[in-house]
């Protein structure tokens, strides 16, 4: 099995396709506790000063990894198989780890985004999961490319038969899942 990751604030569509690009299983996950901030960078962590915004993110970043390790374990118990790969949206490989530097602009707005990947990407890898990364700009193409004659149907046939939702977080999640199946787990970051 392998899981292909759409993920927001706190939340994530998680897509699971068979070896064959079935789609096995599809849901919303929550990637946070109910009642923590969402966005401590961006919205909340704002009008702190750098201690507390630091306290703020700490609590947070906790709370994330509770919430998303329950939602995986979740997600892997449902399943008829293992799962072997994971598949989330590449970040920068040099945004900054510095809570004073992802503070400011450009990377305030893209701070809290990259710790859920993160996060995501971590706890996977203690599953021993395989992590890969892809670009939403493209991976629908490639996915298609990789298909060729089979795209539309694997990428918009769910819709059909498994009805709503079937969003383009989902054929996003559902394609990176394919192109991971074609290449091998980038190293994780």
């Amino acid at each position: 099995m392998r899981v292909g990751i759409a993920h927001h604030f706190g939340w994530a569509v998680a897509v699971t396709a068979s070896s064959g690009h079935r789609v096995v299983d599809r849901r919303r996950i929550d990637l946070i506790e109910p009642g923590m901030p969402a966005a401590p960078v961006h919205h909340e962590g704002k009008p702190l000063d750098d201690a507390a915004a630091a306290e703020l993110v700490a609590r947070v970043r906790a709370s994330a990894f509770r919430a998303t390790s329950a939602s995986l374990d979740d997600l892997a118990s449902a399943l008829p198989g293992p799962i072997v790969s994971l598949s989330l949206r590449a970040w920068p490989l040099d945004f900054p780890d510095d809570l004073a530097v992802q503070r400011r602009t450009p990377y305030e707005a893209r701070a809290d985004s990259v710790m859920y990947r993160q996060i995501l990407a971590e706890l996977a890898h203690a599953r021993g999961w395989a992590v890969h990364f892809y670009d939403a700009k493209d991976v629908e193409a490639r996915a298609a490319g990789i298909l060729a004659g089979r795209a539309a149907e694997t990428l918009h046939g769910p819709r059909a038969a498994l009805g709503p939702p079937w969003t383009k977080d989902h054929r996003m999640a559902l394609a990176a899942t394919i192109v991971a199946a074609e290449f091998p787990a980038a190293p994780i970051r």
